[in-house]
């Protein structure tokens, strides 16, 4: 009877893999940490009292030594420091001023807003932006390029607010193709308040599994324009960097072999280049999403878009300080996570990098 033993190269596969793994999470723990660290500095250096924001300023001597002790800032900054980080990581990020609710409790509740508004953002301006960025790169210096290289150069310069302003003053006031600001018109807020199950909080998808098609056409009209705005966005960054990819690869060697031989273009373009392309292509496109996620504060704003944007820049008004705190935190373990994710997909997609 024989055994099959594993090869010295797949046994030593896993020892790679293994540290490689360690190695990330003991990156994610340290950035993390740096994350913690920043925003603990910047709760303790605003001229914000946070005790003061929660007693009100007719509050007496007792009450007010009272709360500073509840919330431990009577403690040493390094052991205020470690109750900071032992609460997040249990997911406490303290306690609203403004909602009076936890801020944990009101992220979970405006955050499906956000990815629903920067998901939909993000697959615009990847089916426009590469399709785009190819035809530019495989006909370089014509009319063509230059239209792409004009409408990404727009895009990529243009304020976001003024675009949301602009795109409001004709498609919302002049012509009345999309709806107005707001998720929902007030009727249909009422509807998927009392009539509709909620099963992500997106709308979109919420809506669809409820077979409730009136609600779910309603908020497309609603999510059009500012989704469409953050993919112009995004669509002019991913097709700039496409044309830049793709450019690189139609001048290698094996380009040159495969159309030699006689492969028709497309082939040669759409699955040869597209196949090396794809690579850092997939950093690029989570590097967008990331930025529409964390960078949509100004879009929600304008749009009264009832999402992490909108919940920190309100309770910033409000010096709500563990609000705003609580909500960089979340922005900065999405950016992270993400960036842990395209590095995840680069070496599944690369053979090279694994």
């Amino acid at each position: 009877m024989t055994t099959t033993e594993p090869s010295p190269a797949s046994s030593s596969r896993l020892p790679a893999l293994a540290r490689h793994a360690a190695g990330g999470l003991l990156t994610l723990a340290i950035t993390l940490l740096g994350l913690l660290l920043v925003t603990f500095v910047i709760g303790r250096v605003v001229p914000i009292d946070p005790v003061l924001s929660i007693v009100g300023e007719r509050a007496t001597e007792a009450q007010y030594q009272a709360v500073r002790e509840a919330l431990g800032l009577d403690q040493p900054l390094w052991q205020q420091f470690w109750i900071y980080v032992r609460d997040a990581v249990q997911g406490d990020l303290g306690q609203s001023i403004r909602t009076r609710t936890p801020v944990i409790e009101d992220v979970a509740r405006v955050f499906p807003a956000t990815l629903e508004l920067a998901t939909l953002g993000t697959l615009i301006g990847v089916a426009l932006g590469v399709p785009a960025g190819v035809l530019a790169a495989t006909r370089p210096g014509t009319l063509s390029d230059q239209i792409v290289r004009l409408v990404g150069l727009v895009g990529y310069s243009m304020p976001v607010f003024w675009l949301g302003l602009i795109g409001l003053l004709i498609f919302y006031g002049q012509l009345g193709w999309v709806g107005g600001p707001g998720r929902l018109d007030a009727t249909y807020e009422m509807m998927l308040e009392f009539s509709m199950t909620r099963y992500t909080g997106a709308i979109l998808i919420d809506s669809a599994l409820n077979g409730a098609w009136d609600i779910f056409a309603n908020a497309i009209s609603h999510i059009l324009l500012p989704a469409g705005i953050l993919g112009y966005v995004s669509m002019a960054y991913i097709s700039r960097m496409t044309r830049s990819f793709m450019m690189t690869e139609l001048s290698q060697e094996y380009i040159t072999t495969a159309r030699v031989k006689g492969m028709p273009e497309w082939r040669v373009i759409w699955v040869h280049a597209m196949r090396n392309v794809s690579v850092p292509l997939i950093t690029v496109i989570a590097l967008s999403y990331a930025y529409l996620l964390e960078g949509s504060v100004l879009t929600e704003t304008i749009f009264a878009w009832p999402g992490l944007g909108l919940y920190i820049t309100d309770a910033l008004f409000a010096a709500d300080m563990p609000a705003v705190l609580g909500g960089t935190v979340v922005v900065g373990v999405v950016f992270v996570t993400l960036n842990m994710a395209s590095d995840i997909l680069y070496r599944l997609v690369d053979p090279r990098a694994r």
